[in-house]
């Protein structure tokens, strides 16, 4: 490693997150993944690893430098906050301890102590009710970068297919109301920077999917497709974005379209995750683009419901980590594509 550890926040402790992370420690060598530390949590993560079924050698530590060191042979944690491991029954003092650790793991990565960030999974109520006041880990790392919430986009990437919601928690009777030229034309650049700089695509290819079915007819199922997005993705295409669309969203995600593009801008959440998840829901990650840090986090919750039972599949987390480690080394120069 020529550049410092990963920084690991535990997520929701009664969640998967504590023993998806022991799992992807577990599998270091074999995924070859790259040196991390967990911000707290260091009896929690035994007792998770434990578990899954692992003896799982926790070390503490007390600055990320450490881990590069110890990774190889024990599980580098930073010493501090931890509690009670309770998998299923959340509380409020593990929604105290999920903010603590992403606070911390942010600041390290923020005063470079740390290569990149890679968030296990929150519940937003609970991290409601202790003072967590973003709608979700992307903009809670965007304030802390000091960036506005729509510089920060979110990509969901897997094996066989990359999205961005161009809206993301909100109603979907609101989206046609905040589908506009800016909102395109500011999040399309971000994307295409970004999949030139941490993916090393050389030209990023950009379909835009249309917000009506089948692009709307000529309006007559709506008139947001040709009088607002049609000129907007050919304004950028003059830029020298590789940009086509609105392709109607039916046919977008077949195995055949999705050769033409690099990435799917789509107008709401669920048409950007849907499509995701159905073809790559155990290896699907969710990076922020646009920021001057790396982040990453698996693209899934907390699964209450099965937490402690070792059903859950670590390879969302294993997928973080590797393409947080993946971009944080193309941004430094260190990566061969």
């Amino acid at each position: 490693m020529d550049f410092p550890p990963l920084a690991v926040s535990l997520g929701d402790p009664a969640g998967v997150g504590p023993e998806l992370i022991a799992a992807a420690w577990a599998r270091r060598e074999v995924e070859e993944l790259p040196p991390f530390f967990v911000a707290g949590g260091a009896d929690i993560l035994r007792d998770a690893g434990r578990a899954r079924g692992y003896d799982l050698p926790v070390i503490e530590i007390f600055h990320p430098a450490e881990a590069l060191e110890l990774f190889g042979h024990s599980l580098p944690v930073l010493a501090g906050a931890d509690g009670e491991y309770s998998p299923g029954l959340p509380n409020r003092e593990g929604a105290e301890l999920a903010f603590a650790s992403l606070t911390e793991a942010t600041e390290l990565v923020l005063a470079g102590d740390a290569a990149a960030l890679v968030t296990a999974p929150i519940a937003k109520a609970r991290l409601a009710e202790v003072g967590f006041d973003y709608p979700g880990q992307t903009e809670f790392v965007a304030a802390a970068c000091g960036y506005a919430p729509g510089d920060a986009v979110m990509m969901l990437a897997g094996p066989q297919l990359r999205t961005v919601p161009l809206t993301v928690h909100v109603a979907l009777k609101d989206v046609p109301g905040l589908i506009n030229a800016t909102l395109i034309e500011r999040k399309a650049r971000i994307v295409a920077s970004a999949l030139f700089r941490d993916f090393g695509i050389e030209m990023p290819r950009l379909a835009v999917a249309a917000l009506n079915p089948h692009a709307g007819e000529d309006g007559r199922m709506g008139r947001e497709d040709s009088d607002i997005v049609t000129p907007t993705i050919a304004a950028l295409a003059a830029e020298g974005i590789a940009i086509s669309g609105p392709h109607p969203a039916d046919g977008l995600f077949t195995a055949h379209a999705r050769e033409s593009y690099d990435v799917a801008l789509c107008m709401y959440h669920d048409q950007a995750l849907i499509p995701l998840k159905a073809l790559d829901f155990d290896s699907g990650v969710n990076v922020t683009l646009g920021l001057p840090v790396v982040r990453t986090s698996p693209d899934h919750g907390t699964a209450f419901g099965i937490a402690g039972q070792n059903l859950a599949n670590p390879g969302a987390m294993i997928a973080a980590i590797r393409m947080a480690g993946e971009c944080a080394a193309r941004r430094l120069g260190l990566f061969d594509d």
